[in-house]
C-alpha cells in the first residue's frame, strides 16, 4: 500500500514523535515500532509489502528527525508512553508490531494496556550488548559517529573488519548509519537500565514472536531472543528462512509476507 500522510504527535517533555501512515489512515490497523539503528524511512519498503490490515502506522521514534529530540528524561519507560500516545491516537490497533529494542518496547506496551496481538521480530533484553556501553559511551562524548557504527556492528552485530569496510565503501549508507547511530548509546543504556519483567506481554489476546533463521540460537540476537522467549509463555515462534536482524532492509517483501499471514481475524 501507499504512504499517505505524515502525523506529528506531541509526547511532553519538549519532544514529539511523527508517523507515516499508509493505507486508509482513518482504519485501524498494523502499527510498526523500529528499533536502534533504524527510523520510519527504513521500513517504507515492508510497509509498502502489507496488505493484510487497512492501514500500517510506522513510529519514528524520538531521536530521528523528523520527530523530536531524546531529552534529558529519556528512558525506556518514555519509548513505553510514547507508543502509548499513539496507540491512543489510533484507536482500535488491531496488531503491534516491533523490531529488535521497538520488539521489547511492544512488549512491554502491552503490559500496561490491553492489545490484540503483538508481533516482535527478534526482540532484546538486558543485557544485550551491555559489554560495548563504554566504549559507546566515549564515542558520543567526542561525538565521533563513525566510531559508534563500527562499535556497533562489531562489538554488537559481531560484523567483521571486511564486513563494515564494505559498509564503508558506500558513502551513501555510511552516511546514514552515522545518522541513526546517534542514540545508539542512550537507548543501549536505557535497555540496559530497567530490570526486564519476569513476563512481558501480559494483557496481549495473542503474541507472535519471529526469529532469523540465521540467527537461531546464536549470540547475541538468537540468545536475546530466548532471554525474552522464556518470559512470553504464550506466544507462537516463527522462523524466517535464510534470514538474520536485518530482514527489513534484505528481504523486506519476504517479511512483509509473513507479517501478513501472522495477521488476525478480523
Amino acid at each position: 500500500m501507499e504512504q499517505t500522510i505524515q502525523k506529528d504527535l506531541s509526547v511532553g517533555g519538549g519532544s514529539w514523535v511523527t508517523v507515516d501512515v499508509y493505507g486508509e489512515p482513518h482504519a485501524p490497523g498494523l502499527v510498526v515500532v523500529p528499533g536502534a539503528m533504524s527510523d520510519a524511512h527504513g521500513w517504507r519498503h515492508v510497509a509498502t509489502a502489507l496488505d493484510a490490515w487497512p492501514s500500517v502506522t510506522v513510529v519514528n521514534r524520538r531521536g530521528r528527525t523528523p520527530s523530536g529530540p531524546l531529552t534529558s528524561t529519556y528512558s525506556l519507560q518514555a519509548e513505553v508512553e510514547d507508543l502509548g500516545v499513539i496507540l491512543d491516537e489510533f484507536k482500535g490497533t488491531q496488531a503491534l508490531f516491533g523490531w529488535s529494542y521497538g520488539g521489547l518496547i511492544a512488549l512491554l506496551a502491552a503490559n500496561e494496556r490491553p492489545l490484540r496481538q503483538v508481533i516482535a521480530y527478534e526482540p532484546v533484553m538486558r543485557p544485550f550488548g551491555s559489554h560495548a556501553l563504554p566504549d559507546l559511551h566515549a564515542a558520543e562524548e567526542t561525538a565521533d559517529w563513525d566510531a559508534t557504527v563500527e562499535i556497533v556492528n562489531r562489538q554488537i552485530a559481531g560484523l567483521d573488519t571486511a564486513q563494515v569496510e564494505a559498509l564503508r565503501a558506500d558513502r551513501q549508507e555510511w552516511a546514514a548509519l552515522r545518522y541513526l547511530s546517534r542514540p545508539a548509546y542512550a537507548e543501549l543504556a536505557a535497555l540496559n537500565l530497567a530490570p526486564p519483567p519476569e513476563e512481558m506481554a501480559r494483557q496481549a489476546d495473542r503474541v507472535d514472536l519471529i526469529i532469523g533463521q540465521c540467527n537461531h540460537g546464536t549470540a547475541p540476537y538468537g540468545t536475546s531472543f530466548d532471554d525474552i522467549r522464556r518470559r512470553v509463555t504464550r506466544a507462537d515462534v516463527h522462523v524466517l528462512p535464510g534470514q538474520g536482524h536485518l530482514a527489513h532492509i534484505q528481504a523486506p517483501t519476504e517479511l512483509g509476507h509473513l507479517l501478513n499471514g501472522l495477521a488476525t481475524v478480523r
